[in-house]
């Protein structure tokens, strides 16, 4: 029979995919006395299911994360319109938990632990953060227990890619225990989604600590450890019972748990006044028009979108705004300002334009012998240009069937 040392070793390091299983309670392979409260300051709460340790740490008003309070008015009427869940606008900040967890793996399942998990949320003018551990696998349902009342007072979750992951895992340890989940109902706002909406087209990473460094204008200390690298740390820890690596763990897990206030308050507020500073670059503009339209929202998409084209972006991005703002001119039904917009964009050669032009004068203005001049316009555009093969073919083809059309209905 294999013992509980080899058990431990085929579930260890090599595999990085899972914790051993709930109630082993593995051996170190020396004493040591790096125990996890010599590393961090917390203390061990008692709950039904046992003894968990939990630490805390406050934020206060002036705290900044980068250029970035916490702190703010969080208006989320826009957000909760975006995430199509009205209750959003109706909570106070302080009845939502912002929440992260360090996990055993990121494959999900019933094999794998959050080993931490880090909660906080706004109490008495403080931004609360409390962290559980897990010192070893038995100890999960203590800290399960722990977590239910940090999360009592609350009525909503915000997390970072949470719905996909952090609380189906979460669900799924709180039923292994038959412990009823503590955020069942729970609004959640999940700020992943949001944070691609906004900067996909500028930033090559949306991730969070991506998002810190390139908006919120903040870096992390040495203290930081890779993701990547935190299960292996935990089975480390594990193995030798020697806390002291872990307390780049909790460094991380709480700046992510910080993060995503910042985040929001930022998002909140340049959602509901964009023009106040906080938005810099043109393509930002661009993306929050993008939001605005879909919302349908349209008088304030189109001020985004001039305001994106003032600031001066790249010339492909230049083309794919300005047609996105020329049609959402014609929708509103301001030709003027869209036919001012297509004679701007055929003027640096987008071809879109030209053929918008000719729409307008075939269809609008019924004047054909400008419709077919427009059109062969663009087919001169065309001929000219340096375009791949299958976009040529594509614009021609448009083109041609469009001029010959034109050509039977003027009789020539």
């Amino acid at each position: 029979m294999s013992s509980l040392a080899d058990k431990l070793k085929s579930l260890g390091v090599k595999t990085g995919s899972s914790l051993p299983p709930t109630g082993t309670v593995p051996t170190p392979t020396k004493t040591v006395s790096h125990t996890i409260d010599s590393v961090v300051a917390g203390t061990f709460v008692h709950t039904p299911r046992g003894e968990a340790f939990v630490t805390e740490q406050a934020f206060d008003r002036d705290y900044l994360h980068g250029n970035i309070s916490p702190y703010s008015d969080f208006p989320l009427s826009l957000i909760s319109q975006w995430a199509n869940d009205t209750r959003i606008t109706s909570l106070p900040i302080s009845k939502f938990a912002f929440l992260d967890t360090e996990t055993s793996g990121v494959s999900g399942g019933t094999g794998t632990y959050a080993f931490l998990v880090g909660a906080a949320r706004f109490v008495d003018d403080k931004f609360v953060l409390q962290q559980f551990f897990l010192r070893d696998p038995s100890e999960e349902p203590a800290m399960l227990e722990a977590l239910i009342n940090f999360l009592a007072p609350c009525e909503g979750l915000v997390t970072f890619n949470g719905k996909a992951f952090d609380a189906p895992l979460l669900v799924t340890r709180y039923s292994l225990h038959r412990i009823p989940v503590p955020f069942k109902g729970y609004v959640h706002l999940d700020l992943l989604p949001l944070a691609r909406r906004l900067w996909r087209d500028r930033l090559p990473s949306r991730a969070l600590k991506y998002l810190e460094e390139h908006v919120l204008g903040f870096t992390r200390t040495s203290e930081e450890v890779p993701g990547y690298e935190i299960p292996w740390l935990y089975f480390d820890y594990l193995r030798s019972g020697d806390a002291r690596p872990l307390g780049g763990v909790f460094y991380h897990n709480a700046m992510d748990v910080v993060a995503m206030a910042a985040l929001l308050g930022h998002v909140s507020e340049l959602l509901d006044d964009p023009y106040n500073g906080r938005v810099e670059h043109g393509l930002d503009f661009i993306a929050l028009g993008k939001l605005f339209e879909d919302l349908g929202h349209w008088d304030e998409a189109a001020r985004l979108f001039e305001r994106g084209l003032e600031l001066g972006l790249e010339e492909a991005d230049f083309g794919m705004a300005v047609k996105r703002l020329s049609i959402l001119q014609k929708k509103r039904g301001d030709m003027d300002q869209a036919i001012r917009l297509w004679e701007d964009a055929a003027g640096k050669g987008h071809v879109y334009a030209y053929i918008e032009l000719a729409k307008y004068y075939e269809h609008k203005v019924r004047d054909t012998a400008a419709s077919i001049q427009w059109t062969e316009l663009a087919r001169s555009v065309v001929e000219r240009a340096d375009l791949p093969v299958y976009i040529r073919k594509h614009w021609l083809g448009e083109i041609d069937h469009r001029l010959a059309r034109l050509k039977r209905k003027a009789g020539l």
